[in-house]
């Protein structure tokens, strides 16, 4: 299906008062868990990859691997366990040995139905952030990766921090604009400087607001910071009239595997057996 007959179905459900969700996915069971579930759209990228393998998330901004060839190898073993649900690849636009246009149809003919823009320099800021933009791998490569993606019909999932970004992706078609409010803070592997829900809510508002300005069909989701669970981000929404939905990722399944496997193994710690009959003998004989 093509992002001309996915975006409708999105708009549709959300006419109907239900929020778009979004679930990234590192291994082809997060992904069948959540098509299971009837999430709108899967995302994969490097950083699910390092964050299921028990690092945090922000590996995937470092040169541990390519980033464009870890999503293809990723696809392998996902793709083929989702059959309903629209699948997005993360594509790194500033890698300097890809030819980007290329890429996207080859990403296509794997499979994929859309793409999103990770490892992103928007997550960068200070001296390291201007010394890449200075350089030619700055964040007008990643509203000129989505450009193209359009042009080939290609679905598109854009990660921003700022409202200069929002404004940026929507004018180049963005059809949803993630409002990234940081890495997600909770779990064992989270980051340890939340901001609060109502911050969250404020700052996905605004960023709402700067991409509603340039183009009125742009569909705005929350993603990151305190939002770990659906309550978190329920207070989000609250907070951001106007954004439609969640893009979760680690709250999606690091989190979830953390509690349901720390609890459930816990409980296998804590079986009780029969001292067995030797055991018993050896301590009359020694009363």
């Amino acid at each position: 299906m093509s992002r001309q007959r996915y975006v409708p179905l999105f708009h549709d459900r959300i006419r109907s008062g239900r929020a778009l969700i979004g679930a990234g996915a590192g291994t082809g069971l997060s992904a069948k868990c959540a098509e299971q579930a009837g999430v709108d759209f899967i995302v994969i990228y490097n950083a699910g990859r390092f964050r299921m393998a028990g690092r945090g998330s922000m590996a995937g901004m470092m040169p541990y691997g390519n980033a464009n060839d870890i999503v293809v190898e990723m696809s392998a073993e996902v793709l083929p366990v989702v059959s309903r649900t629209p699948v997005l690849a993360g594509v790194c636009a500033t890698d300097p040995f890809k030819n980007i246009p290329l890429f996207l149809r080859e990403l296509k003919e794997l499979g994929f139905a859309g793409v999103q823009n990770f490892p992103s320099v928007c997550l960068l800021d200070g001296s390291v952030r201007a010394d890449l933009e200075a350089t030619g791998y700055g964040f007008d490569k990643e509203v000129e990766m989505v450009r193209v993606a359009r042009e080939q019909d290609l679905l598109t999932a854009t990660y921003v921090r700022t409202e200069e970004e929002a404004r940026a992706m929507a004018a180049a078609g963005a059809d949803i604009v993630v409002a990234h409010v940081g890495l997600t803070t909770a779990g064992l592997i989270g980051a340890t400087a939340p901001m609060s829900l109502e911050e969250a809510g404020a700052r996905t508002r605004a960023i709402h607001d700067a991409a509603k300005a340039v183009r009125d069909d742009v569909l705005v989701v929350c993603h990151g910071g305190p939002i770990a669970t659906p309550g978190d981000a329920q207070e989000v929404l609250r907070h951001a009239p106007g954004a439609v939905g969640f893009l979760g990722a680690s709250s999606m399944e690091r989190i979830p595997a953390e509690t349901a496997l720390v609890d459930t193994m816990r409980r296998f710690t804590e079986l009780s057996i029969a001292p067995l009959a030797g055991d018993r003998q050896q301590t009359e004989v020694v009363a």
